[in-house]
């Protein structure tokens, strides 16, 4: 693959948990009113949405060109990054999920943005260590991020209960994906090797991802997942995807709770987007 400077952010979401009142959670009225609409990537840190922090990393990582794939309804976000904050360093454009059909769904939203073209995805709920971004860069073919999960349990703002239930990648004897175990029960994690390493929706495609999205049909919840897809990537057309390894913590902002300490750990960081 060539040289890579775009990124797909999934921003859609439906935010369900996000939207579940919490009485021990202290948000100001921002931070409430946002968290209200479930839209997790707008939340208020510090007094600027999540998103700016996760995009701030993007750019520190070299990357230039940004998809945000966010719902119809989303105007609040396509305002913010369309018109009222100052880009220097990052041209962003927009995809529309018309119907929160699952992550492959979403991805093929962005589509013609991503053309021939390598790309990283993220998620929009969390916040990469810089580590992970460089290293996609630097990978020659499709790649997915893995984070060790005793670096997940000791830094991140993830509580070990909420780790358990993280899907894992199962990995060869030459460092390479073989599939993403979701929601992997006690027996399933005793019998992979230690460290283990945990998914957090961090990848490096090409555009035969979007083949494989088309493929699938949907899954038990109705919808059509990305781990679907990349199987199928994987077991039918032949698309080996690199295991990249990083020992450092993903930030992840899923419900009220997760604000505050977030807050706490990136309150410090320049943003420049």
């Amino acid at each position: 693959m060539p040289s890579i400077d775009k990124v797909v952010i999934l921003a859609r979401g439906r935010g369900t948990r996000m939207r579940a009142r919490d009485d021990h959670s202290q948000l100001d009225a921002h931070q409430a009113a946002v968290a209200d609409t479930g839209v997790k990537a707008m939340i208020p840190v510090a007094n600027r949405p999540f998103l700016d922090y996760v995009l701030s990393g993007v750019a520190d990582a070299g990357y230039r060109r940004v998809c945000l794939v966010v719902g119809p309804d989303q105007q609040a976000t396509r305002d913010y990054y369309g018109r009222d904050v100052a880009l220097r360093r990052l041209r962003i454009e927009f995809a529309v999920q018309e119907q929160a059909l699952g992550t492959a769904n979403a991805l093929l939203s962005a589509a013609d943005f991503a053309g021939q073209d390598p790309f990283v995805l993220l998620n929009s709920d969390n916040f990469y260590p810089p580590e992970a971004l460089d290293r996609l860069k630097q990978q020659t073919g499709a790649a997915v991020a893995l984070f060790e999960r005793e670096a997940m349990l000791a830094d991140s703002n993830i509580t070990a209960d909420r780790i358990a239930s993280f899907a894992v990648g199962d990995i060869d004897a030459a460092g390479r994906l073989r599939r993403i175990i979701e929601k992997p029960d006690a027996q399933t994690l005793a019998q992979l090797p230690s460290p283990q390493w945990v998914s957090m929706n961090c990848w490096r495609f090409g555009p035969r991802i979007f083949e494989a999205c088309r493929a699938i049909p949907r899954s038990q919840r109705g919808e059509y997942e990305l781990t679907m897809a990349v199987q199928r990537a994987i077991d039918e057309l032949g698309e080996p995807f690199q295991a990249v390894l990083v020992r450092a913590p993903v930030l992840d902002l899923t419900s009220r709770g997760d604000i505050a300490k977030i807050e706490a750990r990136l309150r410090a960081m320049e943003v420049q987007l």
